[in-house]
Order: C-alpha cells, then structure tokens, then sequence
C-alpha cells in the first residue's frame, strides 16, 4: 500500500509496477464501488487513486501509473498543482459559497474578463460561468435561440457535446451516450463531417465536399433563415480526435457569418493549450461567435464556462442565465491558478513540444504495424486509430486489447471513435520527457507482442 502522503508535481515522476494492475487493495475497493454505484458508472481502469502529479497517477497499492489520460484532458497543469492548490487551500478558509447571483465575488469575474481576453477574437465580449462542459453547450444553444429567435441547431457526425437532454441529443453516438434515453430533443440536424481518413473521394476532396454537402443540405432541409445555431467540435473528442480537413471550418464559419447563424466553438476537450494553440480554432484563424469551455480550466475543480460576442450574450433578460453552483469561489480560485500556470510555465510552447515527440514515434509504430490505420493529432491531443490491415474496417477488439496491455504495463490510457477503434492520448502538459518516452515505448512493446 502507498505510503505517500502528499501528491503534485513532488511525487517521484516514475512508473512503478509493484503489484497485478489493479491490486489487491484496488480490487477491494471495486467490490465497495459495485455495491454502492449504478452499474451504467463505467470504469476504464479500476485502480483506485491516492495520489497524482506530474505525468503519473498513484494507486493504493502503490502502483505508480504513467498517465496519458489527464482525467480525460482535465488535468493538463498537472494534478495538485502548486498555484491551483494554493489558491484553493486559501479560498476554502475564506469561504466556500454564496452563489454569485446573490452576492458575487471578485474571482468569479477575475475569470470572466481573462477567458473575454484569451478567447478568439479581439471584439468586445461577455462570460457566465456554469459546472460542466454539457451546461456551457447547452446554454450557449439557448443563448442563440434567444439572439436570433430562431430554432434549428446544425451539429455533425462523430461529435460530442454532452450527456443532458439537449447536449446527448447534439451528440452522434447512440451507444454508450444515447440508448434507450429517448425521446431526444427536437430540431437537431446532423450533417457530415470532413473526416479525411473516411471520407469516400480521399483526403484532398474531404473539406470542399463535406462543406458542400452540409451547406446544400442546411440550405434544402432546414433553410438557412431557420438555423439559430453551428455547434461543432474543432477537433472531434469523442468521435475520435477527427481534425476536420484543413478549409472544412471556415467555409463553415464564412457560411454562418453570411446567414445570421452563431457559430459554436465547443472547445471543452481541445481548449486552455491543449493542441499547442491556447485553443483550437486559433489553427485556422477561425473566430466564433461564441466559445464553450470547461475540462482543462480549473485542473480538475468543475466549472466550465460560455464566452460570446457581447452583442449576444446581453440580450438574455435578467436571470435567464445563471445556476446555483456556476462559477463556485473554489472552482474560480483553481482557474486563475490555471490560466496562470499556462502562461508562466509556457504550456502552448509545451504541448506542441509533446505532439512533435509523440507524433513521428507513432507515425513509426504505424509503419511497423499495418492494424495502425491513421495517425493524427495535433499538440498533446494525439491518436491512433486502428484497422484490420489492408482495410478500413474498424478493429475494436484489438483496439481493446492493446489498451488492456498497456494498463498491465503501468500506462494509463484510454479508447475513444464512433467505432470504438481509436487509442487516444491526452498526457499532462507537464509531463516530463522521460515519462513521455517510457509511455511510448510500451506502446511499441504492446504492439510488437500482439
């Protein structure tokens, strides 16, 4: 069992495999959870954490785990971070709630007016705070609805945007996310997405045709006057870290400016340095309307957060926004600890140092290794998706055997793709290179014993 007491950057940053993965102590600790959590609370790897930091995760068997998952892009500054913990350990003798829409606090706007700063865009702006990436989606859909009185919202294959009512129903998916959830919410459209590695004429049609495709059929189906809303995912998270081709989005964004539609940046998985720009709509110079965030912005506290042209954000009447714990004092102190840690620390700078190491390792891997079908990413947002060789069929099941493999090893990662057929790593930014490198190697170790 673990006999540290304190995690963050400190802990020792290596792996450490002392016992079978999950241990004994980590097995007990499943029965506990099976007796007392609903079963549909899934488990990727069922070791039980006591501490984190760095690039590693602790177990309580003293397993000290590489971690390529960041509590899925949450933990980018690394877990317990020295200025998100002190802020924290600061507030929380202050006091702990009010509800900003009763009597407000300084931190609350403090990170209104950095995300109005860092966000897109160089015109004037407003935030509101809310506690997860589906609440910010969703009120950014009830913002345009209101702005334009309109009620269409247009979303795309492979995207995820959330598990309510609104933001399941925007979300492609069926299986794990929507089954048997039904009915779903109405006036959603779902158009095709500039997925190069699928996309029937190749890579160098996708973008032109995709974009026509989803425009004529917006124009024909739906019609443009009707549309409120574009909500799309600058990479595709969940649908398997899809970059759409180079061109998809801003013929996308030009179409909306040129129709009166919002455009929806959901910037919840790729935002706050993860794909070595500060967001990932800066890649293509794309400018939306309104952007929504939240994993990576508070390190690990929930919050997230909906940042908009000011010109659409006050036309909501007073309290049509808001909720009792959005932009909780805590979760605001440990934001400021993470947008300083960004800038001072130079994490852009860093996340693009990991995609530069990871990429041509992988890329490598995959010309060793034909079930390696496409090799994609861009920053610490990377993946590799993988095939029946010779084909594009999606192999799931060696997809799920490899990620078992790994796990054994000591390395932490997880699946993602709308066929289940995607690894996807998403380490801390902080993650030393010795960690960084050690990761990789098992990966080829797992592949080259397949």
């Amino acid at each position: 069992m673990s006999t540290i007491t304190q995690g963050g950057p400190s802990l020792p940053q290596e792996r450490r495999v002392v016992t079978e993965i999950p241990g004994p102590r980590s097995r007990e600790l499943l029965a506990r959870k099976q007796a007392a959590v609903p079963a549909g609370i899934g488990t990727t790897l069922p070791v039980f954490v006591t501490h984190a930091g760095g690039g590693v995760v602790v177990d309580a068997d003293g397993n000290s785990l590489i971690d390529f998952g960041s509590g899925i892009a949450v933990t980018s500054v690394g877990n317990a971070n020295p200025r998100v913990a002190e802020r924290v350990r600061k507030q929380v003798g202050d006091f702990t709630h009010t509800c900003f829409m009763v009597t407000p606090y300084e931190s609350y706007v403090e990170v209104c007016e950095a995300l109005n700063r860092i966000t897109p865009g160089d015109h004037e702006k407003r935030t509101f705070l809310v506690n997860s990436g589906a609440e910010a989606v969703e009120n950014a859909v009830k913002v345009a609805r209101h702005a334009t009185g309109r009620p269409a919202v247009v979303v795309f294959d492979h995207g995820y945007h959330g598990r309510t009512l609104l933001t399941m129903t925007l979300t492609a998916k069926n299986m794990p996310y929507k089954h048997r959830f039904g009915p779903f919410a109405p006036e959603v459209y779902r158009m095709p997405l500039a997925y190069p590695f699928r996309w029937p004429t190749g890579p160098d049609n996708c973008a032109a045709e995709a974009a026509a495709q989803a425009i004529d059929a917006i124009n024909k189906q739906i019609g443009a006057e009707n549309v409120a809303a574009v909500v799309i995912e600058p990479i595709a998270g969940e649908g398997g870290f899809i970059e759409p081709a180079p061109g998809f989005l801003p013929r996308l964004a030009e179409f909306c400016k040129a129709n009166g539609i919002v455009f929806i940046a959901d910037e919840v998985q790729t935002g706050f340095a993860r794909t070595g720009d500060l967001f990932a709509c800066e890649h293509e110079g794309i400018v939306p309307d309104i952007v929504t965030t939240a994993k990576g912005i508070a390190g690990g506290l929930p919050l997230a957060a909906v940042t908009g042209r000011a010109e659409l954000m006050d036309q909501v009447h007073v309290g049509g926004l808001g909720g009792t714990y959005g932009g909780n004092p805590l979760a605001c102190e440990a934001a400021l600890g993470v947008l300083e840690t960004i800038e001072n620390d130079g994490l852009v700078e860093r996340a693009r140092r990991i995609g530069s190491i990871m990429l041509p390792r992988l890329r490598a891997l995959a010309d060793r290794h034909p079930v390696i079908g496409d090799v994609r990413g861009r920053g610490a947002m990377v993946a590799i998706e993988l095939v029946k060789p010779g084909t594009k069929e999606p192999d799931a099941a060696t997809t799920g055997e490899v990620l078992r493999r790994a796990h054994t090893e000591g390395l932490l990662t997880l699946t993602a793709g709308t066929y289940g057929n995607v690894l996807r790593f998403l380490p801390p930014l902080v993650i030393p290179d010795h960690l960084l490198d050690e990761g990789l190697g098992i990966l080829e170790k797992v592949f080259g014993d397949l």
